[in-house]
């Protein structure tokens, strides 16, 4: 599981989960899966659509900014609402594993207390003992899995940004805080 967006201004974050068997992994090391910032947007796009190819299943979750700034009142900040989004991705790829073998899950950490969210993470899973967690910072710098969850999230993100653009007709740029044009959009 990896994350997109994180903390936008304008468009959603958006958390994907990649499920693969593990033979798999060479396959996404041959396709050049890499994490999606060193990555071009169309080299993304096409490497999401082998990802979807290969896997057994892959599942996004998408957090509007609104969610995020608590429109909900539901009092949650934003690791831990990154934890119960990452949550329902483990638990719907879950349902999907035919295997009886334990599924090795790996999070690029949000926090810079890892096993505080992980413990939070662990209160919204149905399955936990059928579950390995492996909760790391750089894990889509580390594990091509993690890559590959990183790409369909950007993806997807760049998929909600392009619809925002086309319909208010107004290229705001990303929707990062950091963007000059987004910066000057708001403005504006």
């Amino acid at each position: 599981i990896d994350d997109a967006g994180r903390g936008p201004v304008i468009g959603p974050m958006v958390l994907a989960g990649v499920l693969i068997s593990q033979d798999i992994e060479n396959e996404f090391i041959k396709l050049g899966i890499k994490d999606s910032k060193q990555l071009s947007p169309k080299k993304r796009r096409t490497l999401a659509d082998e990802i979807k190819k290969l896997s057994v299943a892959t599942h996004e979750v998408s957090i509007s900014a609104g969610e995020i700034d608590g429109v909900n009142k539901d009092n949650l900040n934003l690791n831990q609402r990154e934890a119960v989004a990452s949550a329902v991705i483990i638990n719907k790829l879950s349902k999907l594993n035919k295997t009886k073998e334990k599924i090795k899950v790996i999070i690029d950490c949000p926090s810079v207390n890892i096993n505080s969210w992980k413990s939070y993470l662990e209160k919204f899973l149905v399955a936990k003992t059928s579950l390995n967690i492996i909760c790391e910072h750089k894990a889509d710098i580390n594990y091509v899995v993690v890559s590959a969850a990183s790409i369909m999230a950007k993806v997807r993100r760049d998929s909600e940004i392009k619809k925002i653009k086309q319909d208010i007709g107004i290229d705001f740029g990303s929707g990062y805080s950091a963007d000059p044009l987004t910066i000057k959009f708001i403005k504006d």
